[in-house]
């Protein structure tokens, strides 16, 4: 018998539905790729590095809450047709917005730089030459194509890039891992209380959930839509909610279950090879392949190497863009990457200036290490009240109209919230003492 409360069926459905599960991964895989930047490389090397087995546990309670609040982040842009900062311009005090917006660019610009650095050391470490010339080249590409060369195929050049993190796993693989401890220590960790062991554990929370992730998830489900003519927004479509909802949800589970098996890899791959021969300071992803090279031999130093100029090349895009979308959404200006330079100068405008600041700060005396300090606590300073805003957002009946989420997806996004809350407050903890 049909339930009477389903959705109609609708020739603008089906496509979506006939789509096969592969095609389906967009935006939730680019995002959570992208969560395995360079600079992320580092905090999880830097945490197997000092703490070993002991910080496996950590993807664990990761990954449940990523999943939970990309998908608020992905249902918000898909229901609405509009961006995070859109929807925040128009329902929510003008300094809240400018606040966030502009501490966001400021962040992910500090972020590229940290990136751009560490993608030129690496492939200095694997050719040789100047790591500074290769870190411009490697952003100004990066630029260039995003620029360039329309949404539609540039997405696909993105996904082919995250095959490039399955080199984290693969490096695990060729190294001496002991599998029994590995479990153990995964679901039955000793946990310490010092400021060390807390401020790394803020550090992964605070490199895994980041808000360069929500402003591009739920950009890139708008961008989807707007590529696709037979799509609206599912306000004003309902009919196409069942198939976008289900999609939604495979691609964010599979995405950031992905980003957080990738984590789980390099951590181990730390704890098995730097901990295990008493380094533990790691401060760049380059140094995290350097010293892995006489302990974990060559190939294990190509594989991990390669990967972070892969990764690279997949999280500048998406650091310049979410910035850009932020920055569009609040100010009202056209956006998108479907669009040309010519008809969205500022949105491209954007895109450069986080790109190109970036690059430019690899060539001034700011230690980049201090940099992306500070980036991490600007980062987890503004994701506390854009999580807070975008769960009430999610359940605001003028944004998401009969889509409101469900108690389910709201205690998970509200959980995520608290623990990321309760993550920033140790931080600040940890620095008073």
């Amino acid at each position: 018998m049909q339930d009477p409360t389903a959705l109609p069926a609708s020739p603008r459905s089906l496509p979506a539905q006939k789509q096969s599960w592969v095609k389906k991964l967009g935006p939730g895989l680019i995002t959570g790729a992208a969560d395995d930047d360079p600079s992320g490389i580092a905090t999880y090397s830097q945490a197997g590095a000092q703490f070993g087995l002991n910080m496996l546990w950590t993807v664990l309670l990761t990954y449940p809450l990523m999943v939970g609040i990309q998908i608020v982040s992905a249902k918000i842009g898909r229901v609405s047709g509009k961006g995070l900062a859109s929807n925040m311009r128009i329902h929510y005090p003008a300094w809240l917005v400018y606040s966030i917006v502009g501490l966001l660019l400021v962040a992910n610009t500090i972020n590229i730089a940290a990136d751009v650095s560490a993608m030129g050391e690496s492939l200095a470490l694997l050719t040789g030459g100047p790591p500074h010339l290769y870190a411009a080249t490697l952003g100004i590409v990066s630029l260039l194509l995003q620029v360039f060369i329309p949404y539609s195929r540039y997405v696909r050049f993105l996904k082919w890039l995250t095959l490039g993190l399955l080199a984290y796993v693969a490096t695990a693989l060729v190294v001496d891992v002991p599998w029994g401890k590995a479990a153990a220590a995964t679901f039955l960790p000793r946990l310490s209380w010092t400021p060390e062991f807390i401020t790394t554990i803020v550090a992964v929370f605070g490199t895994t959930i980041s808000p360069y992730l929500f402003f591009w998830q739920a950009s890139q489900e708008v961008e989807e839509q707007q590529a696709n003519p037979a799509s609206s927004p599912l306000k004003d479509a309902p009919d196409q909610a069942k198939a976008n909802f289900r999609r939604i949800r495979l691609d964010t589970i599979i995405g950031m279950g992905f980003s957080n098996l990738v984590a789980f890899f390099i951590i181990l791959t730390a704890a098995v090879t730097l901990h295990a021969h008493g380094i533990t300071d790691i401060q760049t992803s380059a140094q995290a392949a350097t010293a892995l090279r006489p302990i974990a031999g060559q190939f294990a130093y190509l594989l991990f190497s390669m990967g972070i100029v892969g990764t690279g090349l997949l999280s500048v895009p998406v650091l310049a863009g979410s910035a850009a979308y932020a920055m569009a959404g609040a100010f009202n200006w056209t956006d998108g990457l479907e669009h040309t330079p010519a008809t969205a100068k500022k949105f491209y405008g954007i895109i450069a200036v986080a790109t190109l600041g970036g690059i430019g700060l690899c060539f001034t005396p700011v230690d980049p290490i201090k940099a992306l300090y500070w980036s991490a606590v600007i980062n987890g300073v503004i994701s506390v009240p854009i999580m807070a805003v975008m769960m009430l957002m999610a359940g605001h009946r003028e944004i998401m109209g009969r889509f409101v989420i469900g108690a389910r997806l709201r205690i998970a996004g509200w959980l995520a919230t608290v623990m990321m809350a309760a993550a920033v407050g140790a931080m600040f903890w940890a620095l008073m003492h």
